[in-house]
């Protein structure tokens, strides 16, 4: 057993696990955080995807003694309280999810691609950035037009932001 200590959406969590365990199933068994799925175990359909230290891992593919000493965001720490990001508002908006099993990962690596591209993105990107993500139900039409959604919203913001500071 090792000792693991992380700042979880916020929050500074302590705990043991075996060195062999997994960082999602330290989050979903240790940590009661179970919006991050597993689907595949194999890091094939993304539905565990969670921020590392501020980049979108796919965390069957970690350990939780690996990211130790890290800061992780879930999808349970994406929302400011009852106020959706805009990421989820999105996805809600434009129907962007229909079992909801790979919506988690498919937001949290949403997240991700918008805050790499400050700039935009286009429909070109987002499906090639969306390769290590599968939806069996949506056909992702709804889940591109949400991503496109939210980096519009989300570069207008910071746009607006970096107005103010000037």
């Amino acid at each position: 057993m090792s000792d693991v200590s992380l700042m979880v959406n916020g929050k500074r969590v302590n705990g043991t696990a075996e060195d062999r365990t997994l960082l999602v199933h330290f989050l979903r068994e240790n940590l009661g955080l179970t919006g991050t799925h597993v689907g595949c175990d194999t890091s094939q359909c993304g539905t565990c995807v969670v921020h590392v230290d501020g980049k979108a891992v796919k965390s069957c593919t970690m350990l939780a003694v690996q990211a130790s000493g890290s800061t992780i965001v879930t999808i349970e720490g994406l929302a400011n309280g009852a106020d959706l990001h805009p990421v989820q508002a999105a996805f809600k908006e434009h129907h962007g999810l229909q079992c909801g099993f790979c919506t988690p990962g498919m937001i949290m690596t949403a997240t991700d691609m918008i805050n790499r591209h400050p700039e935009g993105l286009d429909e070109a990107t987002v499906r090639a950035e969306l390769e290590g993500n599968i939806c069996r139900c949506t056909g992702y039409h709804n889940i591109v037009k949400a991503i496109l959604a939210a980096s519009k919203t989300m570069s207008k913001a910071s746009k607006g932001k970096a107005r103010q500071a000037a």
